[in-house]
């Protein structure tokens, strides 16, 4: 039996203390939170959409960064393993649209007490409002760990699971980046991932609280030869008073690399029409309203709040007679259905990002154990690795499935 100390108390780390203690090892868990799960407790505004029920395979489409480090962990515990660990733990499942998976009653905390009711089963012993500031490694060989008060705590192996910077209400402040860097290992560079986009125009603040559905949203870079389509994607959005958010500008936010001023949106408001059948439907519309003034002619294109945005947007003056539009104008028009486009200003910081982007460099961690390459017998999991996906219930699955692999690894 060896004594592993697992820090952090969020999905990875409380699957990778579970995976431990099952091949016998003495385990201890460490969180600076009051209770475990925290950020699990807010995740998908309490109803935490804990994995994807799609076929394993299909995960690495979804995973924007080092897909191919996560094979070994997401086929050794896959989604499968993952919803049967929880069922067996008192928590019923459901999945909803885009194979997204709730516990039944729709409240994370079933979630929680799950993993909770597994560490109990298994004498994993839990410490909360537990701070550790440091590891204790020799010969580039862990052994120990630093806690706040000073004080010092031998162990025979530590799995990191402290997460990123994301919401750092929740605990997740960082600060093992700083102890990893300082004994060797790389760190990618952090950013807020999954988080809404601050416009540079006011046009969408003006539409603060209107969600679109079926839109198609695509993210361009600019290079020195023009600019570069980066990803298009089919979903929901939604206006705030700062820009846009919603499934899809989390999503694409993740997809930002570097400067974000170098980026823009179009978006495409009409996505089952071409440019031509757009104009067509145009037409219709205005032979049907023909006696009305543009203003009040576009009730059946698009939302009532929109209205005076894409007015404005196109131009023509709105007390102008539909009949009286010319083709140029029309044309103009059809462009603000199909490519309006969104400049972007920034990322909304880590305090509303769900994942951070970036993290421990992955070439620097054995995929097939989670182990640092760098510091023996030091094991890393969940979203301190520089592996990211998009919503859907992805990013915790590669969180247990690290942990699990983890555990399950430690000699």
């Amino acid at each position: 039996m060896s004594r592993i100390a697992v820090i952090g108390g969020g999905p990875g780390g409380m699957m990778a203390a579970v995976a431990a203690a099952e091949k016998g090892h003495q385990v201890d868990l460490y969180d600076s939170n009051e209770k475990l799960g925290k950020k699990l407790y807010i995740t998908g505004k309490g109803r935490c959409n804990l994995t994807n029920a799609v076929d394993i395979g299909d995960y690495f489409d979804s995973i924007v960064h080092n897909h191919s480090f996560m094979y070994s962990a997401l086929y050794s515990y896959t989604n499968a393993d993952f919803m049967a660990f929880l069922e067996k733990h008192g928590v019923p499942l459901k999945t909803e649209r885009g194979d997204r998976v709730f516990p039944a009653s729709d409240k994370s905390s079933d979630v929680i007490s799950g993993f909770k009711a597994a560490l109990k089963h298994n004498c994993c012993r839990v410490y909360l409002n537990t701070r550790i500031i440091d590891l204790l490694i020799t010969n580039n060989i862990v052994n120990g760990i630093v806690l706040e008060n000073g004080d010092m705590q031998s162990y025979d192996a530590v799995i990191l699971a402290t997460g990123g910077k994301s919401y750092p209400s929740t605990g997740s402040d960082g600060n093992f980046f700083q102890i990893l860097e300082k004994n060797g290992h790389q760190i990618t560079p952090l950013s807020p991932g999954l988080v809404p986009i601050n416009t540079k125009e006011d046009w969408p603040r003006d539409l603060q609280g209107l969600a679109l559905k079926n839109v198609v949203l695509t993210l361009y870079k600019k290079t020195p030869k023009g600019q570069k389509k980066v990803k298009s994607m089919l979903g929901e959005m939604l206006f705030t008073h700062f820009g846009i958010s919603g499934p899809l500008v989390l999503s694409l936010s993740s997809y930002m690399v570097g400067n974000t001023k170098d980026y823009c949106l179009e978006l495409d408001l009409k996505p089952a029409l071409s440019s031509d059948q757009m104009d067509a439907r145009i037409q219709r519309d205005f032979l049907k309203y023909q006696n009305k003034d543009f203003g009040n002619a576009l009730g059946d294109l698009l939302p009532s709040k929109m209205i005076p945005v894409m007015v404005d947007l196109s131009g023509i003056n709105p007390a102008v007679k539909v009949n009286q539009i010319t083709k140029e104008q029309r044309k103009k028009l059809v462009a603000c259905f199909k490519q309006l486009r969104i400049g972007i200003a920034g990322l909304r910081d880590f305090n509303e990002a769900i994942i951070t982007v970036g993290g421990v460099n992955v070439k620097e961690v054995d995929p097939g154990t989670m182990e640092s390459k760098k510091i023996k017998n030091l094991y890393i999991a969940g979203e301190m690795l520089d592996v990211d996906a998009l919503t859907g219930g992805y990013n915790i699955q590669i969180a247990v499935s690290t942990g699990w692999l983890a555990g399950n690894a430690v000699k």
